[in-house]
């Protein structure tokens, strides 16, 4: 599915879906859809181009390839007999400056920032749709912003989406004339004075790997709008080493580089396992379903007491656990306290949840080295950036 293309200038669209439609089919007996001739499956019936640009460029791409004339994107499709695609002024997208105004170039460092925001909302809000596919072509346009284009598909792009460079023949790639080969004989004057027939060019699709960090990323950087910046330190963090650092007494951890409130049971759980993890102690048995285990209760409400702090009525937890903590109650806050980590830290909460022996008796342990564990107050500044304050109740429900 050719969804996204992001240039500057406006001529340089028609050689990328140019080469896009002509490319050669995949391996694996599949057909290009997009070839001439094909009639499209279900599954690219939704084909549309999505153009980033500056409100210069976006002016031209209306005048030189929307217009009734000339029209080249109109021609390109006719003289090629392409299917059907989404292009129109709603696909042409040009960020706006710091002052509200659209972007006319980049010039500034916040011209630079808020392209680099721009292009990486545009990319992620592309990828949401698992049934989609991505091309994204870096062709043209001012350097910077093919950088942060491929970047941007490095940091969302999933296993269907490709990145590409078109590459066009000489002398046509200098020629504000050119935009695509033509079926027929069209002569263009060059800028050295000569004349060139557009049917002898040349057009080159040439694929670009990428690495993808999509996986390393938070679920809520995937759902939701972050800067470009916010969303380059997540995926360094998630390729990190982990490293856990607990503040019992205001109730989070920082995992991941990312600070999360945690509920008082859940918490004390986990300071369990992390404190045994730090002291190089192994691994733990879960309490009996059905017989109260009291070392276990008294291991838990050390951590417990140092959560909730000396001035806490701790009266009901403690009569609830006074002759020890049972299987069911182990299980549920346990599973409380995954979930609360996959949420808050998506594919990057692995090395902290306990993990189990999968066999029989099964053995549960923070699978942390012991110098990833700190227990220590978190700074002022850290702790400003989370996301959520710690519920209060005694249960952690």
């Amino acid at each position: 599915m050719h969804r996204s293309d992001a240039q500057e200038q406006s001529y340089v669209t028609t050689p990328p879906h140019f080469a896009v439609c002509h490319r050669p089919d995949p391996p694996g007996g599949h057909r290009n859809p997009l070839r001439p001739g094909d009639s499209g499956g279900s599954a690219l019936d939704s084909r549309e181009i999505h153009l980033i640009t500056t409100a210069e460029g976006a002016r031209r791409a209306r005048l030189a390839l929307l217009s009734d004339d000339p029209g080249w994107f109109h021609r390109l499709r006719s003289d090629h007999h392409l299917p059907p695609i989404a292009f129109d002024d709603t696909c042409i997208h040009v960020p706006c400056a710091a002052q509200g105004h659209p972007l006319d170039d980049i010039r500034t460092p916040a011209d630079n920032e808020a392209m680099a925001d721009f292009i990486a909302e545009t990319v992620r809000k592309l990828t949401a749709d698992p049934a989609s596919e991505v091309h994204a072509s870096i062709a043209g346009g001012r350097k910077t912003m093919g950088f942060y284009l491929g970047y941007a598909l490095s940091l969302y792009g999933r296993p269907q989406d490709r990145l590409s460079h078109v590459l066009v023949s000489e002398p046509f790639e200098s020629s504000w004339d050119f935009f695509y080969p033509s079926p027929t004989s069209r002569i263009i004057p060059l800028p050295n004075k000569n004349l060139a027939d557009t049917r002898d060019a040349q057009i080159t699709l040439a694929s670009i790997p990428f690495v993808r960090l999509r996986d390393g990323l938070p679920e809520d950087l995937l759902a939701g709008r972050s800067s470009f910046a916010a969303t380059v330190a997540a995926a360094r963090i998630a390729l990190e080493p982990p490293a856990l650092q607990l503040d019992l007494a205001r109730r989070t951890i920082l995992a991941s580089g990312k600070v999360v409130s945690l509920p008082p049971v859940p918490l004390a759980l986990l300071a369990v396992f992390a404190r045994r993890a730090q002291q190089g102690l192994p691994p733990l048995s879960a309490p009996n379903k059905e017989v109260p285990d009291f070392d276990w209760g008294e291991r838990f409400l050390h951590e417990y007491r140092l959560v909730r702090g000396p001035m806490d009525d701790l009266e009901q937890t403690e009569k609830a656990l006074k002759n020890g903590m049972d299987g069911g109650y182990f299980s549920a806050h346990l599973s409380k306290l995954r979930r609360v980590l996959n949420k808050n830290l998506g594919p990057a909460a692995t090395p902290y949840l306990i993990a189990d022996s999968a066999t029989r008796p099964r053995r549960y342990r923070l699978a942390l080295p012991p110098e990833a564990i700190t227990f220590a107050p978190l700074p002022d500044g850290k702790l400003a950036k989370s996301d959520s304050p710690a519920p209060l109740d005694d249960t952690g429900a």
